[in-house]
């Protein structure tokens, strides 16, 4: 014999009925079956709120009864035949000038008892069990509907079921009527007397799951609107994938931390007599479901699945007692667990310092005032004394837990879980987990639930694709370079480094857009008309607000305005990839301090393409120091677009020319004298020395600058005027270099803890010398590289190399 219950979705209208018909139908042709029905969706809600409006004497109680009248009405005439329908439409009728009557004695008594409340709320069930029935017979099906005959204490709203009786009753029934489909109303029951009483919450479930413990059934299936349990709930985790087996105990676990498709209470009985439980699609019958039972399957494990699923609870509170009168003192945590049992409120977790010195329990937000006042009763005289100090309560709070018996013994799971949330800067505010170890609850706040939810579902579940979101801030050659190459290599990265990049914010000094769900190209080539107006700031703000995991900020602009923002998004464990050289050339405490963010908030601070563009010239630094070598001095080529100019200024052009020439190619900043008065690479001589080791300052470079100071002056119009201007200036300095057989570069150099940067005339012998377009070349001095130095040497500039650089800091953050 198998047990059947229907939720809520499920009997919602006359369409969702038909189809919970065609599956009784089926289920029938083998098997007798019990049905347990919910009342039809929002019911019992709209029953509550009639009830509570009329003891407030607001007479809208008759419009919300009027309401749910019509609703069963047009229930009755969509399923019932025409033939039939009079009796039925009277039936409800009667039924709901009963429910009108209480309403009235509450309106005239202003009172609404808990036990007025379950007579009140048991007309759901009652009216859609028996029209559901009554559809089933007028198709012919051997339907016959059952009143609720689970028996019960008197505790209204909560009734404890007594089973000896009910499993009297039940048997009694059976044995008297052979039906092959028995409907009967869930939630509801009777107390000895005959009182209407009811289940709590989750009451339809646990009716089904008393009738199949009771009567010893085959199999209990829970039929609902979606396939199952689910690794987590998809309404936080697109990528939540159903689970086809659990145990008990998990099933348990995670419907206590908020798995809506099944509730706690539901589990116990049908655990006790070892029967199994399955969950099941209403909307999609043929779909596999989850199957809950005490043996599972090895397969269930298959690859070494640590975890089944992780589950959340909102809106949780945290309260702490401490203070040093409870150290040693017996019977402090049953005095505190006893003075909140009375006050019936229920304590979801708890963790206990080992000193004894405090006691922190997690509850709902809703019982915070009830249970301090409770516990201030309770602890009047400690308080006083100040044996104890008083209640700490921290709201705003939710519940995640990672559940699965496969965690038991397993080394390395709490390590995984809790580095993947500080990596993502998720702060735990409590830890709880049992001497079984299938579960690992945390206290996080409630603006962090969707982030962290996806980050251990990532880690646990969907460790073949890491999701990262880029924040892309600027949109000139790099930036275009950069966005373009995202877009054609992120198919390779996701077969063959198992990440998938996804833009999911975009902004230049005009617009910005945001989209979760990452920014198509479309989107991309229209955001300068369609998005929102931008700022720094307010992107940094967005990009908090949204929260998401695996964020990474890319500053591709040379704006001073944009790092200002970096310290903000590091302490939100945002990792930053920085083309923009200036946050690591300015101040070095400033520099020091973004460093030091970093690494304080688990996240990477990247710039590698802050010198030499694409090549591995920070990088080369960082290993070399790691391994113990220390660098002595640096000698360098460090402007792609100096070195070009000056390869390319023969006296043939005019210096202006050549310079149009290198902007135009992409090669220059957007204003050249940045590159050309030497400050670019005075900026990247800084940052060298600095990532070597040196705490060096930008003011303390000494700057040998070839340019007129009136090339200095105006706008960038008027600094290519004054190059015309001083062509003779430029031309006689390329004739002395000439005259003495070397040729020019603008070289910078730092030994002794001094660094300097200026126009050089170089032999033919020098490392420099044969250093063609727009290449870089650094040459590093070691105590290791001391006699041979260590050279790094390539393209310096351009805007598809140091895109490339970029997006190799990228998947270095991840």
């Amino acid at each position: 014999m198998k047990v059947l219950k229907f939720g809520g979705t499920s009997v919602a209208h006359s369409q969702n009925i038909m189809l919970v018909e065609n599956i009784i139908k089926k289920e029938s042709q083998n098997n007798r079956i019990i049905v347990v029905v919910s009342a039809l969706q929002g019911v019992t809600d709209q029953l509550i709120k009639a009830a509570e409006a009329a003891s407030h004497n607001n007479e809208n109680y008759l419009q919300i009864l009027k309401n749910l009248e019509e609703k069963h009405l047009d229930l009755v005439k969509d399923l019932i035949p025409f033939s039939e329908q009079s009796s039925w439409l009277s039936f409800v009728k009667k039924h709901f000038n009963d429910i009108e009557d209480i309403c009235n004695s509450i309106f005239i008594l202003k009172e609404f008892t808990d036990r007025i409340k379950d007579k009140i709320t048991s007309y759901g069930e009652f009216l859609s069990s028996n029209i559901i029935t009554a559809r089933l017979k007028s198709n012919g099906s051997d339907a016959f509907w059952m009143d609720s005959h689970i028996v019960t204490d008197s505790n209204f709203t909560n009734a404890k079921v007594n089973f000896e009786a009910t499993e009297d009753n039940l048997s009694q029934f059976l044995n008297e009527n052979k039906n092959q489909i028995i409907i009967t109303p869930g939630f509801i029951a009777k107390d000895a007397k005959e009182n209407a009483t009811t289940l709590g919450r989750g009451g339809s479930d646990y009716t089904a799951s008393i009738i199949a413990s009771v009567i010893h059934a085959d199999e209990l299936e829970i039929w609902t609107d979606v396939s199952g349990m689910m690794t987590s709930d998809p309404r936080l985790v697109s990528n939540a994938k159903p689970i086809v087996e659990i145990s008990y105990s998990e099933a348990m676990e995670l419907s206590h931390f908020g798995a809506k498709v099944l509730y706690p209470p539901t589990i116990q009985p049908v655990m006790v007599k070892n029967i199994n439980l399955r969950i099941k699609n209403t909307f999609d019958p043929e779909a596999q479901g989850t199957l809950i039972s005490h043996h599972v399957k090895k397969s269930h494990f298959e690859n070494e699945q640590i975890a089944v699923g992780v589950s959340n609870m909102s809106h949780v509170a945290l309260l702490t007692v401490e203070g040093s009168g409870m150290i040693g003192i017996p019977g402090v945590s049953a005095k505190l667990f006893q003075c909140l049992s009375q006050e019936k409120i229920n304590v979801i977790l708890i963790t206990q310092s080992s000193s004894e010195h405090s006691i922190t329990i997690a509850i709902s937000e809703k019982d915070v005032f009830n249970a301090k006042s409770a516990i201030d009763s309770a602890f009047e005289d400690d308080l006083k004394l100040k044996r104890i100090d008083p209640v700490k309560i921290e709201t705003d709070l939710a519940i995640v837990a990672l559940v699965g018996e496969n965690m038991k013994s397993r080394s390395g799971v709490s390590a995984k879980m809790f580095g993947c949330l500080g990596n993502n800067g998720i702060n735990i505010r409590a830890i709880a987990q049992g001497s079984s170890e299938k579960n690992i609850s945390i206290v996080i706040s409630e603006k962090d639930i969707t982030k962290a939810v996806n980050v251990l579902h990532e880690e646990f579940f969907e460790s073949e694709i890491k999701q990262v979101h880029l924040y892309i801030c600027g949109t000139g050659n790099v930036g275009m370079k950069l966005i373009q190459q995202i877009y054609s290599q992120n198919e390779y990265l996701k077969e063959h480094l198992s990440v998938n990049l996804r833009i999911a914010g975009l902004s230049n000094s005009r617009k910005m857009i945001f989209s979760e769900k990452g920014i198509s190209e479309n989107e991309f080539t229209s955001f300068d008309q369609n998005g929102q107006e931008a700022s720094a700031e307010k992107f940094a703000q967005e990009i908090i607000s949204r929260n998401l995991r695996n964020s990474v900020f890319v500053d591709v602009t040379a704006s001073s305005e944009v790092p200002n923002i970096y310290e903000q998004l590091l302490k939100r464990s945002v990792n930053i990839v920085a083309c923009n050289k200036i946050a690591a050339s300015s101040d070095f405490e400033k520099y020091k301090n973004l460093k030091n963010t970093a690494r304080n908030h688990s996240c990477q601070f990247l710039f590698e393409t802050n010198v030499g563009a694409g090549l591995p010239i920070i990088g080369t630094i960082n290993d070399l120091i790691r391994s113990g070598d220390k660098i002595t001095s640096i000698q360098a080529v460090l402007s792609g677009t100096l070195n070009f100019v000056f390869n390319n200024y023969d006296g043939s052009r005019t210096f202006s020319e050549i310079v149009a020439q290198a902007q135009n190619e992409g090669y220059t900043e957007p204003d050249p004298r940045l590159d050309l008065a030497g400050i670019d690479v005075a900026r990247k001589i800084i940052i060298l020395a600095r990532e070597a080791g040196y705490p060096i300052e930008f003011t303390s470079v000494e700057n040998e600058s070839f340019l007129p100071e009136e090339c200095m002056k105006g706008s960038v119009n008027d600094f290519y005027d004054a190059l015309s201007k001083y062509e003779d200036h430029f031309r006689n300095l390329l004739e002395e270099a000439k005259s003495k057989g070397k040729i020019l570069k603008y070289v910078a150099e730092f030994k002794e803890g001094k660094a300097k940067v200026g126009l050089k005339h170089i032999a033919p012998e020098s490392d420099l010398f044969h250093l063609y377009g727009k290449d870089n070349i650094v040459i590093f001095k070691t105590l290791r590289y001391y006699e041979q130095p260590l050279v790094v040497k390539g393209a310096g500039a351009g805007a598809e190399v140091t895109a490339s650089g970029v997006f190799a800091d990228i998947l270095r953050s991840v």
